[in-house]
């Protein structure tokens, strides 16, 4: 017996980890939505998918307006969402806090925490009222959720605020079966990471080429997750390159 249609959408899907969770998702089956401001972007993922298996919505996650559209547009081709990967975000130049421009440290907290909010409602009200109710949400935090890098403020702050959103978003989903987790990665090979293979700033100052893990790996563990049944959860999952100095962070 084939399986019934299961719906995702992931944002940030134009490259990266978002690419790699959609198409790990498309591979296994699932129909995808991908969203990001960079439609080439997300025309190229969809390619690489089998014919018709992922879809392009170009959308801005800290726009409003844009997001519902975004929510509008899959609901009105596919009828239900069952996954939400909250997957979109940015970084900020590598500073000290008081050096930063307000605009710079106002667009990562609108993108990486108000996108991720406003997905999620919009999310919620989705799940809500299908039917069958109820539905998956992962939220792509950050091993900087535990420990931040030297000069990464902005960033840390959204990553912390991400896992407060995970925890509210499990229990708040509660009654409806919408479950939520968080993926917390560290050092994945993307181009937001490839400084590390040439030289991270660490606490003490010193400059140290840091291992990455492949990104496959990355779209391995959200299938996983998204697989899940119902009745089962993971509420945070750290993946991380093993050789990372993360514990000599915190």
């Amino acid at each position: 017996m084939s399986k019934p249609e299961r719906i995702a959408l992931v944002t940030g899907g134009g490259g990266g980890v978002g690419r790699a969770a959609a198409l790990a998702l498309a591979g296994d089956g699932w129909t995808v939505a991908v969203a990001g401001r960079r439609a080439e972007a997300l025309e190229e993922t969809a390619a690489l998918a089998e014919p018709g298996r992922v879809i392009a919505l170009p959308a801005d996650v800290s726009d409003p307006d844009s997001v519902d559209r975004l929510f509008a547009a899959l609901l009105a081709r596919h009828g239900r969402l069952d996954l939400l990967f909250n997957n979109a975000g940015v970084n900020v130049s590598k500073a000290p806090l008081d050096e930063l421009a307000v605009e710079e440290v106002r667009t990562i907290v609108e993108v990486n925490l108000l996108g991720a909010l406003l997905c999620a409602r919009a999310a919620l009200r989705a799940m809500k009222a299908q039917s069958p109710r109820g539905g998956r949400i992962i939220n792509n935090g950050s091993v900087s959720a535990y420990a931040p890098r030297p000069h990464s403020a902005p960033y840390t702050a959204t990553k912390h605020g991400m896992t407060g959103l995970t925890k509210s978003l499990a229990l708040d989903g509660r009654p409806f079966g919408i479950v939520c987790g968080q993926i917390d990665l560290g050092n994945v090979a993307t181009d937001m990471t490839s400084y590390m293979a040439v030289g991270a700033e660490q606490a003490d100052g010193s400059v140290t080429a840091e291992p990455r893990m492949p990104l496959g790996e990355a779209g391995r563990a959200v299938l996983y997750m998204a697989n899940l049944p119902p009745e089962a959860n993971i509420p945070f999952m750290t993946l991380m390159a093993p050789g990372m100095p993360l514990y000599g962070r915190g």
